[in-house]
């Protein structure tokens, strides 16, 4: 990637005000260290260093300005990891309007409603995702990212720096959709006061500080990735090293290559690194502090079977896309089994089914509410937003607080097991039967019961056919849990469903439990 050199004689850094922060970041990087490098991008084998940084999104800035967009102008984004897409992102939210990134393999059956819902007069796409026939058809002006100025054709080659932008607190940064993998996808909308808001508070958690070298590969179109290790390492004046996917071979050079610090990751790759090991270990890769796990819940037998194998720690974090990151850890903050301490802006809490508070150790519903007119919102189809919520807003997950003020997820209210008005967390039954050393995969559902309104099934898959009975695995369970919660039935599999964001898919399960008793499968 060529750009040109801002200057390192630059004059003193400006003050501006809280909804312009991501300039603010920008330009104090770029005026203390231009020469420092912002992004790696692995699979690109390129680099931009902050200086470079600086004077892209003042490209990008002063080319929206030409087209009339400022605040509340929405630019479609449609790419994977590059840094054409990263530097589109954020120049956009520094000029000070919407950036609404959408990724196309995720939402491919739903692409042109989203499109059109999006009602961007300006998109911006990558050329080989097969959008050049929407490219020709849509409304509004479609340019292919990766020209020869490396963005987008139409960039204004004049000064450097970016224009100051225009927009308050509560104007759209960002517009994202989730994957719909279950149900149709929803697209988020996020101010730049809660965009911002999530940064910091997110990068202290995980402990991320200029000297860090943070590698992820997950994909830029999400705000998971996009506070955690763009925003979060733009905000510390630390670099990313990101590479556009996962890859089990790979990660451990990219580590030691780049001399990682911080190794973001998710319980799917964790789970791969354990089952189909790679010769590492902890003590070959003396830069890394630790690796993180989120995007789903990674069960207590896989995390203490990484470590044990690695000697690499891991520590987890926890949020949602309507709300961002709620909850973070670093490898002196973590606890076996938590995802850390809630940030206290989010004004966490465990509640019952009327919202009553629960005390520690109660499991119940996760809440949050930042200020009384916080207001969580959609797209609407027709373009417009649509209010969720306003004040409080409970995530769908459940969980409960220790005595210590650390968060445990025990699951999706929606995933809950209630078996005569006994409420099981499905993830208690799966930790429990993962500690068996002969399992390999476990997850439990709740399955119809003329009498108790449920029952307990648990699906295994063995790490060696035939090396499990049902009844070993019942025995195992009878020495920790009530009879209650016991399961009543053990079914194996050679593998367990999974979305294609790697979460356990437990809807595809009871599914399938059900079509069995039918004789349909």
């Amino acid at each position: 990637m060529t750009m040109p050199q801002a200057e390192t004689a630059a004059p003193a850094i400006r003050e501006r005000p809280a909804a312009h922060a991501l300039i603010a970041w920008l330009e104090r990087q770029a005026r203390r260290n231009p020469d420092k490098v912002f992004v790696h991008a692995i699979d690109q084998r390129a680099a931009l260093t902050y200086g470079e940084a600086w004077t892209a999104a003042g490209r990008i800035g002063r080319a929206l300005a030409a087209r009339g967009l400022g605040p509340g102008g929405r630019v479609a984004l449609l790419a994977n990891n590059s840094i054409a897409q990263l530097m589109t992102y954020l120049g956009v939210m520094v000029r000070g309007a919407a950036v609404c990134t959408v990724h196309v393999e995720m939402n491919a059956r739903h692409l042109a409603e989203i499109v059109g819902a999006l009602r961007a007069p300006l998109a911006l796409y990558e050329e080989g995702l097969g959008l050049e026939a929407m490219a020709g058809e849509a409304d509004g002006e479609w340019l292919a990212l990766g020209g020869a100025d490396g963005f987008f054709a139409g960039l204004d080659a004049g000064e450097d720096g970016p224009v100051d932008p225009e927009n308050g607190p509560g104007d759209i940064a960002s517009i994202f959709y989730t994957s719909g993998t279950a149900s149709k996808p929803k697209g988020v909308v996020c101010s730049f006061a809660e965009l911002v808001d999530n940064v910091t508070p997110t990068a202290d958690a995980f402990g991320i500080a200029e000297a860090d070298r943070v590698l992820d590969f997950r994909s830029y179109s999400w705000m998971s990735a996009q506070v955690l290790s763009f925003l979060g390492v733009l905000a510390k004046g630390a670099t990313l090293c990101m590479a556009r996917r996962f890859s089990r071979s790979r990660y451990f050079d990219w580590v030691r290559d780049y001399e990682v610090t911080i190794g973001v990751c998710n319980p799917t790759a964790i789970n791969m690194f354990v089952n189909r090991p790679v010769p590492v270990r902890g003590a070959d890769l003396p830069h890394l502090r630790f690796m993180t796990s989120s995007s789903a819940a990674l069960m207590v037998a896989d995390w203490r079977a990484f470590e044990e194998m690695y000697g690499i720690p891991v520590a987890q974090g926890y949020g949602s896309s309507e709300t961002g990151w709620i909850a973070g850890s670093n490898e002196r903050t973590r606890r076996m089994g938590s995802v850390g301490r809630p940030f206290a802006y989010q004004n966490l809490a465990i509640v019952d089914a009327a919202g009553r508070p629960l005390p520690p150790g109660k499991i119940g519903a996760v809440e949050l509410g930042r200020a009384p007119d916080n207001a969580f919102r959609y797209l609407a189809e027709d373009g417009g937003i649509r209010v969720n919520a306003v004040g409080r807003m409970r995530t769908g997950d459940l969980g409960y607080l220790d005595r210590d003020g650390y968060l445990h997820v025990t699951g999706r209210a929606k995933d809950l097991i209630i078996r005569g008005g006994v409420n099981i967390a499905p993830a208690e039954i799966d930790n429990l039967v993962l500690g068996m050393a002969e399992v390999a995969e476990a997850a439990a559902v709740g399955v119809p019961d003329p009498i108790y309104g449920e029952e307990v099934a648990v699906f295994v898959v063995p790490r060696r056919p035939g090396a499990l009975t049902g009844a070993a695995v019942l025995d195992h369970c009878s020495r920790v849990l009530p009879e209650a919660k016991m399961p009543k039935e053990v079914i194996f599999r050679d593998a367990l469903p999974k979305t294609r964001r790697g979460k356990m898919d437990r809807g595809a399960l009871a599914a399938a439990w059900a079509a069995a008793r039918a004789g349909t499968s």
